[in-house]
């Protein structure tokens, strides 16, 4: 293939290329690539904040010194605003292109307001209107599916993360419909709103490779390569038969099957930037209908033994008071609040540098 793989599935499927990351660099060479998007989260928001600290370590001293009663918390989250505002820049021309569908820049909710459905959406309505092309994530737990309406009703694209399941996809999509319908009731427009539901597909494989240790299961666990991948396209049939007007997204990839076995449908795929130049150098010839394609039987019935895989792959699988306790869904989570910790570890040392 002469031409990058990622971009020639962009430009021959409905399939859309978001970037996984709001680092900028990053950022302009996926759009390169064809990406008309981008998400982050916690641990990416460091991460870019990290790979420039010169830069914002001045930014975060300029701050303190402008916000003198502002606490560590306040100075580090007001770089992720900042970060997201330089990163949103970039995805103008591709906003106005696809009118609001794509050509947004996700920015995260703060993960500890996991359980407070009203908080969670009055920082998703704040964090909307930092640029025009702002989408908001929220987490999918169970207290939180309130939010996803309600942010909706109120006019804001939202991004469903820390979500692994077909049940969780299920509840974002319901709500997210009541959210528009609230909306179309009262005349008030839908049509540049572009919400997505995020299944973390890799995370998926990796809970599925912990249960399986610890059922001491005897399978061949190359079947884990699939669980993310099942969940997917079992997910993508009934939102097409339900006629939800929410995307699904695949993010967090461990392999590339992430990207190879979920083309070609309206869907959106964010694979990580080391992913990309991954794919990209392999010059992988892509199955343009791959999503479609059902996983092979053996595979499926293999991974269908597991408790932990039906409580992903089943439409019923998880009630959303299991939303949390979900073994994928606690461990992403307790990630994403180590990372706001650490975030304001760096404010502190940079204010506050260690002298020894």
């Amino acid at each position: 293939m002469s031409e990058a793989p990622l971009k020639y599935a962009a430009e021959n499927t409905p399939t859309v290329l978001w970037n996984d990351s709001a680092n900028p660099k990053e950022l302009a060479d996926a759009i390169s690539w064809g990406a008309v998007g981008a998400t982050c989260n916690p641990p990416l928001a460091l991460a870019a904040i990290k790979a420039d600290l010169p830069y914002w370590s001045e930014r975060i001293k300029a701050y303190a010194a402008q916000n003198p009663t502002a606490s560590d918390d306040d100075i580090g989250w007001a770089m992720v605003r900042e970060l997201s505002i330089n990163a949103a820049k970039l995805l103008e021309p591709s906003f106005e292109k696809y009118q609001g569908r794509n050509g947004r820049l996700s920015i995260q909710t703060d993960p500890r307001l996991h359980r407070d459905a009203k908080a969670l959406t009055a920082q998703s309505v704040e964090f909307s209107k930092l640029a025009k092309n702002i989408i908001v994530k929220i987490p999918v737990t169970g207290s939180a599916i309130a939010a996803f309406e309600e942010a909706t009703y109120q006019g804001v694209s939202i991004n469903a993360t820390v979500s692994f399941t077909v049940a969780q996809t299920i509840a974002v999509a319901e709500a997210v419909e009541r959210g528009l319908k609230r909306r179309e009731a009262e005349g008030l427009d839908i049509s540049h709103m572009g919400p997505v539901c995020t299944i973390m597909v890799g995370r998926t494989d990796d809970w599925m490779r912990v249960a399986y240790e610890k059922e001491k299961g005897a399978v061949d666990p190359g079947i884990f390569e699939w669980a993310g991948i099942a969940t997917f396209k079992n997910a993508y049939q009934i939102y097409q038969e339900r006629g939800y007007r929410t995307r699904l997204l695949a993010a967090a990839f461990r392999n590339p099957m992430h990207w190879s076995e979920l083309l070609g449908g309206d869907i959106v795929i964010s694979p990580p930037y080391p992913w990309q130049v991954r794919i990209n150098k392999a010059k992988l010839t892509p199955d343009l209908d791959s999503l479609k394609k059902p996983v092979d039987p053996k595979i499926l019935s293999a991974l269908l033994e597991f408790s932990e895989f039906r409580k992903a792959y089943e439409p019923d699988g998880l009630s959303p008071d299991e939303f949390a306790s979900y073994g994928a869904t606690a461990r992403t989570l307790r990630g994403f609040l180590e990372s706001v910790s650490q975030l304001e570890a760096l404010v502190r040392d940079t204010l506050v540098p260690n002298p020894d």
